[in-house]
């Protein structure tokens, strides 16, 4: 990529990570994006359509952080699911600043939603028979989005105990899986 346009871009996501951190997305403006990025507003729609476009842009480029950064994801099974749902946990707790920021009032569970579509492809890469088992599903769900809302729910909880904690919920439900 052209250095300006990483430049640009990057001038782009901060100004709003900047912007969103004291509003709330329908708020924020083109024209306040463009003044605390230092670009002309032709310039931003050369890279987006709107501040949706943006915002949705970085919500998907958070997610797919978050999974990256999920050591040895492809090894995991439904046997040690425990294991994964403790390095879920830790790789939404390292954006755990950003989440805050980008996924706050009525953005709340988009990341939940993103994370569970996500996480199934991958998963489904490697169990394809499970795509159609609406319990495996379920479960699933249940296991990626009821992290999400308990974290939410919690905030106050250290991160060890909460960890361990989701841990032994999924392990209960190993059975199921």
């Amino acid at each position: 990529m052209d250095l300006r346009i990483e430049k640009t871009e990057k001038a782009i996501k901060n100004a709003f990570i900047k912007l969103r951190a004291k509003k709330t997305l329908e708020k924020i403006t083109v024209k306040e994006l463009c003044a605390e990025a230092c670009i002309n507003k032709s310039t931003f729609y050369a890279h987006y359509a709107d501040i949706y476009d943006l915002s949705e842009s970085i919500e998907k480029e958070t997610v797919m952080s978050i999974i990256n950064s999920i050591e040895h994801l492809k090894e995991y099974t439904f046997e040690n699911s425990d294991t994964f749902t403790r390095a879920l946990c830790l790789a939404f707790l390292s954006q755990i600043s950003l989440i805050k920021i980008l996924f706050s009032g009525k953005e709340q569970n988009h990341l939940a939603n993103q994370l569970d579509r996500e996480l199934k492809k991958v998963i489904f890469r490697k169990y394809p028979e499970y795509k159609n088992d609406i319990e495996k599903n379920i479960l699933l769900s249940y296991c990626i989005q009821g992290t999400y809302h308990a974290y939410l729910s919690n905030p106050e909880a250290d991160t060890e105990t909460f960890v361990r904690t989701i841990e032994k919920i999924v392990k209960c439900l190993q059975p199921m899986l």
